[in-house]
């Protein structure tokens, strides 16, 4: 049995430490600097003395709808997670249980897109989303974000799906079942903690995306979140209204911390599908 020394233990917690301090504190700061007003703004103080929520009733009371953006942002999300889970499962079915010539040569294409920085396809995808007629709507981000979420969604769901058992799908045969059957009620659920998994960084992905959504949305109705927080300003040129932003990104980050609390042991348990065999 193998134990770990006083000193490597110390400097893993102090390296933990030093991790969890740097990945937590940006938001502190975020809810500490939305929580205040006025000159408490370019204070030290982490803790405000006086917290006031006026930022964030700033946000839905502005001449920029906020409350609307937010609902883009969940319909944009949803939407492209389930257009992402649905080709995604049935491709990954495909090349993870069938078998025929260049089943390789696909699955490294498919990799291939997710290569392309988004503003070397930007201009191509603006003609095709103009000529599509989805032009300044919120609900036409959906097919730029599926297109460059599918390539790690296939990948993950195709290591997965070739190590459920044969077995299952031979009975599956044996009983009548065709293909979709066998997906969507054989190994669906099965398939949970890697469609979690998946489906959250597809969410998350698309929830802060911004190029595209600055691009293609021009309208203050149709914007997602990110490109409203951008543009959120002060009462003069020359003020930046740093509570409301602060605010702002607080709203928008507290969704994603509750979906990764709530589903982190399947996340774990779905990135680390197939990396060890007995």
């Amino acid at each position: 049995m193998n134990t770990r020394s006083p000193l490597a233990t110390g400097l893993l917690y102090l390296i933990s430490a030093i991790v969890v301090v740097l990945s937590v504190y940006p938001f502190i700061y975020a809810i500490s600097t939305s929580l205040k007003t006025g000159t408490a703004l370019f204070g030290t103080q982490l803790i405000p003395s006086n917290a006031d929520l006026r930022n964030y009733v700033a946000l839905f009371e502005g001449v920029q709808p906020f409350g609307k953006s937010l609902v883009n942002s969940i319909l944009v999300a949803v939407l492209t997670v389930g257009f992402a889970m649905l080709m995604g499962v049935t491709a990954a079915y495909a090349l993870g249980r069938i078998r025929f010539k260049g089943k390789g040569l696909l699955l490294v294409c498919i990799l291939g897109v997710s290569m392309f920085p988004q503003v070397a396809v930007l201009s191509g995808m603006f003609e095709l989303i103009q000529s599509l007629g989805l032009y300044n709507k919120a609900l036409g981000l959906v097919l730029p974000y599926t297109i460059f979420t599918l390539p790690f969604t296939v990948w993950i769901l195709t290591t997965f799906m070739r190590e459920l058992p044969g077995e299952l799908e031979e009975a599956a045969i044996m009983d009548g079942c065709g293909p979709l059957r066998i997906i969507f009620q054989v190994f669906m659920p099965l398939l949970w903690p890697a469609l979690v998994s998946t489906g959250l960084l597809a969410f998350i992905g698309a929830w802060n995306e911004f190029m595209f959504a600055l691009t293609f949305v021009v309208s203050d109705t149709e914007r997602t979140v990110p490109v409203a927080i951008s543009l959120i300003a002060g009462a003069t040129a020359f003020e930046i209204p740093w509570g409301t932003i602060m605010a702002g990104s607080v709203i928008v980050t507290v969704p994603l911390l509750l979906l990764v609390f709530f589903f982190q042991k399947r996340i774990v348990s779905g990135l680390t599908a197939g990396a060890v065999k007995g």
